[in-house]
């Protein structure tokens, strides 16, 4: 057992001292190293002051040193190969990339080329500094969600501007349309015999709202003290009980129902416009003419004079009132006649209405509105 210790610790001895003399060698290396570095550089243009940087092209780390004259390996080493044990492998310098990061050191077997881990590292740093952070640049991505972001806002933006509310007619004149769509499905409410029906024409029934919305501010109850005339388009009670009579309308007939007050008043209307043959108190038919059946009405109205008449039927213009200056000086005229002492202003203000009735932002229309005390 101690012959076997003793063994043990002349080997360990033996292995110290080859370690010692290849650290030995290792110096000796790097010191020929330097000193053909020292000689390259004063040969050079780069033999200034500073070692050259190890990140230019073509810088070379240490090469293989040729085959030199030193002595033959000692004892000890020739004793260690014999026992099979591996001698350490040869320090190798290879040639630096041009492209390698000057702050990674040179490792041979996991040391530094100066023989010390870390010391290559930490004396570029010294000598030469830091490399400079490049400029980050914003991932593809972000940038991508940012213009979306963008193209958001931007959309968001026009909405709002587009769909924005604006000038617009009082909330009540929906429910009046309504209410007019349900009083022109009678059929009787056209002219007699003449057949006339401007007031519920497709593209002349917003004169029933538009005199509601002057007569009586969209009101269905709506009555009138001075002149006891009732109802959403106000009318005496007993003229409104005569024409509901013609209507086939049921009974009694209701002024303060808007349906009915609109039927009558659409009767009413097509009367004054197109006239119509009454009874007369004798008994015998009798024409009564409306506004078409005046010559210089019609050339107003249509731009010609020519009327048309048949035995028995009232006088018509003979051209239809199609353009829109002609049906509003015909909405004019007859609010004349079914608003009793109504003026000439308030009467252009009802044509005004009528031509506008798709552009409530027309700046007169909005004037005429602000004017109604009773519009809601």
């Amino acid at each position: 057992m101690r012959e076997d210790f003793e063994n043990f610790n002349d080997e360990d001895e033996e292995w110290l001292s080859e370690l010692e003399i290849s650290d030995t060698d290792l110096e000796n290396e790097l010191s020929d190293w330097h000193a053909a570095q020292a000689r390259q550089l004063a040969e050079t243009s780069y033999g200034q002051d500073e070692i050259p940087h190890r990140g230019r092209p073509g810088m070379l780390r240490a090469q293989p040193r040729p085959p030199s004259s030193r002595p033959a390996p000692s004892r000890q080493a020739s004793s260690r190969q014999a026992r099979g044990r591996p001698a350490p492998p040869p320090r190798q310098f290879i040639e630096e990339d041009p492209d390698d990061d000057f702050t990674t050191p040179i490792r041979t077997g996991g040391w530094t080329a100066s023989g010390h881990p870390g010391e290559d590292r930490t004396q570029a740093i010294i000598d030469r500094g830091r490399r400079s952070a490049s400029r980050v640049r914003r991932p593809r991505s972000r940038k991508i969600m940012f213009g979306v972001a963008a193209a958001v806002a931007v959309i968001t933006l026009a909405s709002v501007l587009i769909l924005r509310s604006g000038p617009g007619w009082p909330s009540s004149v929906a429910t009046v349309q309504s209410q007019v769509t349900t009083a022109c499905q009678n059929p009787n409410v056209a002219s007699e015999p003449g057949q006339v029906n401007f007031a519920c024409g497709k593209t002349t029934s917003q004169i029933l709202w538009v005199f509601a919305l002057m007569t009586s501010g969209n009101n269905p109850s709506f009555t009138d003290a001075k002149t006891g005339r009732q109802g959403l388009e106000p009318i005496s009670p007993t003229q409104g009980g005569e024409i509901a009579w013609s209507l086939n309308m049921h009974h009694p007939y209701n002024p303060l129902d808007p349906v009915d007050s609109l039927e009558v008043a659409a009767r009413a209307l097509n009367n004054i416009i197109g006239g119509a043959t009454l009874t007369g108190t004798n008994g015998k038919p009798t024409v009564q003419p409306g506004l078409e059946g005046n010559p210089a009405n019609c050339a107003k109205y249509t731009g010609s004079s020519a009327v048309v008449s048949h035995a028995g039927f009232p006088s018509l213009c003979a051209q239809p009132v199609s353009t829109a200056t002609g049906q509003a000086a015909l909405v004019a005229d007859a609010y004349k006649q079914w608003v009793v002492g109504a003026t000439d202003a308030q009467a252009y203000d009802v044509g005004v209405l009528f031509a506008n009735a798709d552009n409530p932002g027309n700046a007169q229309v909005q004037a005429i509105l602000k004017s109604l005390p009773n519009a809601s």
